[in-house]
């Protein structure tokens, strides 16, 4: 059987952990990875994994609760709600100084220029800087800005980038889909948190959300910035907010007979709105590159196992990746007999 491939790694968001479950898998059954191209989220776990730290980036990302989450929320109120650079400064002591061109695997990662609106690959050059550009989710993370050119997520343009890996000498593609909407079999494995510290991360991203259209003075981003980190430190405890069940209980109105009356549920705030729409368009885009290039395997993971921003879910999603790479792996094999 065909065991080197060449893999390419979409985006979106949170979801790209299940990359990281996928890739164990493809090594549990002894296939290749000659060659790797990512976007997003499929920019970062693919090129750490090609500098040779995906256990490395695994414990950490695994080892982070919502407070550790929180920490590495360094807010911005311009052109993005975080700036990034705590993430990716933790990225780098991982990965190191390294450039793309001395990597053990050929990589790519995709971003999208927006000041000349064009898709760029990074296939040489700072791992790093590479990473960051192909990761600056709008309206999430800041942009990077290289000489005149502004790069953001490469998921504008091709959340699925098949294309750089079509002339690798391979025997098979595999594509990770993460926008993937006909999964309803699939759920996220269950692991219990603490219910009061979920709810202030959703607090802090509807907060984030509110101000993202607010254009302020510098000191008075830093002054917002430290109340708002002093508030998360004073109220995040045990008891420090009720239960995301308990919100819904209080939140859904009654009808005369005492039954919950349903009501439409949208974006909670100005960020979730910008990243659905994000997602929405990706979707899309993905459904015509795997139309125009079709892979020889195909995983998709469902978009609706998580929303984009929860980045406290690594272990659960690294495990429905697994599940979801077994599964269908399973299936590819038994076809070819």
């Amino acid at each position: 059987m065909s065991k080197k491939v060449a893999l390419v790694l979409g985006s979106g968001g949170a979801r790209g952990y299940a990359h990281i479950g996928v890739i164990e898998e493809l090594q549990a059954r002894g296939y290749e990875i000659g060659c790797i191209a990512g976007c997003s989220m499929g920019a970062v776990v693919g090129g750490i994994f090609a500098a040779g730290k995906l256990r490395e980036y695994r414990e950490w990302t695994e080892s982070l609760d919502y407070l550790d989450v929180l920490r590495l929320l360094d807010v911005s109120f311009r052109l993005g709600a975080i700036r990034g650079e705590r993430v990716f400064g933790r990225i780098q002591e991982i990965v190191g100084e390294v450039d793309i061109e001395n990597l053990d695997i050929p990589f790519t990662a995709v971003a999208t220029d927006l000041t000349n609106q064009q898709e760029i690959w990074f296939q040489e050059g700072c791992l790093h800087q590479a990473m960051r550009a192909s990761a600056a989710i709008p309206s999430l993370f800041t942009p990077v800005i290289q000489g005149k050119r502004m790069l953001v997520d490469g998921g504008l343009l091709n959340p699925l980038p098949i294309v750089p890996v079509v002339s690798s000498h391979c025997d098979l593609i595999i594509a990770v889909n993460l926008n993937a909407t006909n999964q309803n079999h699939y759920q996220l494995p269950v692991i219990e948190r603490p219910a009061a510290l979920k709810g202030r991360i959703d607090q802090l991203m509807t907060s984030l959300g509110s101000r993202l259209p607010s254009f302020r003075r510098k000191n008075e981003d830093e002054t917002l910035l430290l109340a708002e980190e002093q508030r998360l430190a004073d109220d995040i405890s045990p008891a420090a907010a009720p239960s995301r069940k308990d919100d819904q209980e209080q939140a859904t109105p009654k009808s005369a007979s005492g039954s919950r009356v349903a009501e439409f549920s949208g974006p909670a705030s100005l960020l979730e709105l910008v990243n659905q729409s994000f997602e929405v368009m990706q979707t899309s885009l993905a459904q015509y590159k795997i139309a125009g290039y079709p892979p020889d395997i195909l995983i998709n993971v469902p978009k609706r196992a998580c929303r984009f921003f929860e980045f406290y879910k690594a272990p659960e999603l690294i495990m429905l990746g697994r599940q979801i790479a077994r599964d269908t792996l399973d299936k590819y094999e038994s076809e070819r007999g």
